[in-house]
């Protein structure tokens, strides 16, 4: 479709990082004159898709629709799976692990599938699982497997050239390993033709003209073997190279763990003919606790843990949001990224300028079509507080007070505000109830809270939030809460927001408490407060 040219210079001058990398790539392809131009994720199928596969398909899709804002030369997306790797451990998650001993360092696909389900290998299983979850995402990519490319000739050609550049590949390989790997360390892995078994082995001799490398094979006996045809593969840092130098990819997105060895990959693919693509280098997960989320050690969230509490929006958020620092990533997250995406979907129609809108993340993750924001304006931190008062797990209960609030809301015509409320049931549930701990009033914040019973007694049921928050501000206006404003008129700490949170929900902080009272109801929080005056609600839910 024809971009509008008013659209596409904001593109070009917008300072959201996609743009920003797809400028990168805009260059490139001016130098080149290529037609097309190529991006690529890569997995390692040793182990299931996780929540860091979602977040590199999803970032480098966003800089794939950034470029095509910018260039109408025609890309592609390549998720290549490395299922040609060999089984180095046995995963802990596996049935029989018994079962899979007999087949360490064999290439992944073709381990047997302790799974079942009718998979060829373990490596086709878990490819199939990653092609299931991108298709979960609606993800636009073509998969590619490097047991099928190897064996089908795809790289026959360059690793032809690689045997030809053997030595300048070692020499940009030695210096990076300690002197017992040096010893033994060839670029090339034969797949032992008896065992079947990925070797780590060096090279007696390399033949460019004949395409054969010469090694001891497991039993001491010297074998030759032509390299090409899926009978050997490249260790995995040539590899990186020489996929890109055979497939031509503009542009690779990894984490900072593979930063330091990006100029050996750069190198290589340069010896090997081509030039390097552009990489973006994001930051790691961290658990709570800062460290560095490990598929093996299971911290941090997973995909599946996400989804339960949040929709895919407000992950992809979570992905697009500054990549470039550390970012834990644990339950706890979850809400803000929840309601700040509901933010920038509601401020996304009133952004006229178009580089506002290209600013707004909304627009990288709806590819620049976001739906349209629904009204209500309730949040995922008031459906929470909701749901702490109204103690229940039925949505029905929680969508009367919706009801109450606001008449014309209903789950047909809300369906992203329905979905939010089993969120908010599931989250108050697991991770909310279980810590909920009320403080009881001190005698002065009791008086308090009486007069605050009192003022809102004065307004109808029905109240906007505005009206009830103005009360609340009211009441709040005496020591210690008063503070005066930098224009010398009176406010209110937010020490006396943290005094309602902590004794009337049990918590430290919560949505404008205005809102939450026109929620949850005029006469229901007057009761609430006069059974936290009477000590009632002190101690766990």
């Amino acid at each position: 479709m024809p971009v509008d040219p008013a659209l596409r210079a904001a593109a070009l001058e917008s300072k959201a990082w996609p743009f920003e990398e797809a400028r990168k790539l805009l260059a490139r392809v001016k130098r080149t004159g290529q037609k097309q131009v190529l991006f690529e994720t890569g997995y390692g199928p040793s182990g299931l898709p996780h929540i860091g596969t979602f977040g590199e398909v999803a970032r480098t899709t966003m800089v794939r629709r950034a470029f095509a804002l910018m260039s109408d030369l025609p890309t592609r997306l390549l998720c290549f799976s490395d299922d040609m790797d060999g089984m180095r451990k046995i995963p802990e998650n596996v049935p029989d692990r018994k079962f899979l001993e007999p087949y360490l360092q064999m290439p992944l696909t073709r381990v047997p599938n302790p799974f079942g389900g009718g998979y060829e290998s373990f490596g086709h299983h878990n490819n199939a699982m990653l092609r299931r979850f991108l298709d979960t995402f609606n993800f636009d990519y073509e998969f590619a497997s490097a047991t099928d490319y190897y064996a089908a000739g795809r790289f026959d050609d360059v690793l032809i050239r690689a045997l030809e550049k053997y030595d300048d590949i070692m020499a940009v390989m030695l210096p990076t390993l300690g002197e017992e790997r040096q010893a033994t360390y060839s670029p090339f892995l034969p797949i032992s033709p008896t065992s079947g078994r990925v070797l780590y082995v060096p090279m007696k001799a390399v033949n460019p003209k004949q395409g054969t490398i010469t090694f001891a094979d497991e039993d001491g006996t010297d074998i030759t073997l032509d390299v090409r045809g899926g009978r050997t593969k490249l260790q995995w840092k040539p590899d990186f190279g020489m996929r890109w130098a055979a497939l031509g990819v503009d542009f690779e997105m990894f984490g900072k763990d593979h930063q330091t060895n990006a100029p050996i990959y750069d190198r290589i693919c340069e010896i090997l003919g081509a030039p390097a693509p552009e990489h973006y280098v994001y930051e790691l997960f961290l658990d709570e606790n800062g460290q560095k989320i490990s598929k093996s050690k299971g911290n941090g969230l997973t995909i599946d843990e996400w989804l339960t509490y949040a929709d895919t929006n407000s992950l992809a958020l979570f992905m697009y949001s500054k990549p470039r620092e550390a970012k834990k990533l644990y339950f706890d997250v979850i809400p803000r990224n929840v309601d700040e995406y509901s933010q920038f979907l509601g401020a996304y129609p009133k952004q006229f300028e178009l580089k506002d809108r290209l600013m707004n993340p909304v627009w990288h993750i709806h590819g620049g079509h976001p739906p349209a924001p629904e009204s209500g304006n309730v949040t995922f931190a008031l459906l929470l507080n909701l749901a702490t008062v109204a103690n229940t797990e039925d949505k029905a209960v929680m969508w009367a007070f919706l009801r109450r609030y606001m008449p014309d809301l209903t789950p047909e015509s809300h369906p992203r505000l329905d979905a939010l409320v089993g969120f908010a049931i599931r989250y108050f549930q697991d991770f909310v109830k279980p810590g909920k701990k009320y403080r009881l009033p001190t005698t002065d914040e009791a008086v308090a809270l009486r007069d605050l019973a009192a003022a809102l007694g004065e307004l109808p049921e029905g109240s906007t939030p505005e009206a009830i928050q103005l009360k609340v501000y009211d009441v709040g206006r005496r020591d210690p809460y008063t503070v005066t404003q930098k224009d010398g008129s009176l406010g209110v700490a937010q020490t006396w927001f943290n005094m309602l949170y902590q004794v009337l929900l049990g918590e430290e902080r919560g949505p404008r408490f205005g809102s939450f009272v026109a929620l949850y109801g005029i006469a229901n929080t007057r009761g609430l407060i006069d059974k936290a005056v009477r000590g009632e609600l002190a101690g766990p839910v």
